[in-house]
C-alpha cells in the first residue's frame, strides 16, 4: 500500500514542472487525420487520371500541362505531395525510434529522414508551381505541339 504526503498547508509553493510537447501524440494524431485527407486525395487522383477520360492512354505531356494550368488541381497536387511525404517521413520516424537503439545512430537516421523530407517538399512544390509548358524563350521544335509559336 503506498501513502502520499500531503503538503503542510503553509509549506512553501512549488510550481508544477513545465509541460514538454509531447510530439508522440502530435505525430500519432497527424497519421489519423492527413490519412483520412489522403484517402479523398489519392482515390481523387485516380479517378481523374485513370477513371475519367480516356483512362491511362491520356496521360501525357499535355494533359499533366492542362491540369498544372488550373489553380484547383494545382492546390491539390500540392497537398497531396506535402501530405504524402510529411506522412511518409512520420512513420520512418516512428519506425526508427523503435528499432534503432543507438541514441547517435538513430539521430542521424532522423536527421537523414528530415533532410530527405525537406529537399522532396521544396524540389516537388518548385515543380508544381513553376512548371510552365510553354517557355517564353525555347526553341520552336522542342516546345509541344499545342504551345502558340512566337
Amino acid at each position: 500500500m503506498t501513502t502520499e504526503t500531503i503538503p503542510a498547508p503553509r509549506s512553501a509553493y512549488t510550481p508544477p514542472k513545465k509541460r514538454r510537447v509531447n510530439w508522440e501524440k502530435w505525430g500519432w494524431l497527424y497519421m489519423r487525420i492527413s490519412g483520412l485527407f489522403l484517402v479523398v486525395l489519392i482515390f481523387g487522383h485516380l479517378f481523374v487520371n485513370l477513371v475519367a477520360g480516356n483512362g491511362v492512354r491520356a496521360i501525357d505531356f499535355a494533359f499533366v500541362a492542362g491540369k498544372l494550368a488550373d489553380p484547383f488541381w494545382v492546390v491539390w497536387d500540392t497537398l497531396l505531395l506535402w501530405l504524402a511525404l510529411i506522412h511518409g517521413a512520420n512513420g520512418m520516424r516512428t519506425i526508427t525510434n523503435d528499432y534503432a537503439h543507438n541514441r547517435t545512430l538513430r539521430r542521424l537516421i532522423l536527421l537523414a529522414i528530415l533532410v530527405s523530407t525537406v529537399i522532396l517538399l521544396v524540389l516537388g512544390t518548385l515543380v508544381i508551381y513553376t512548371f510552365d509548358p510553354c517557355p517564353a524563350n525555347a526553341a520552336a521544335g522542342t516546345l509541344p505541339s499545342f504551345c502558340p509559336v512566337k
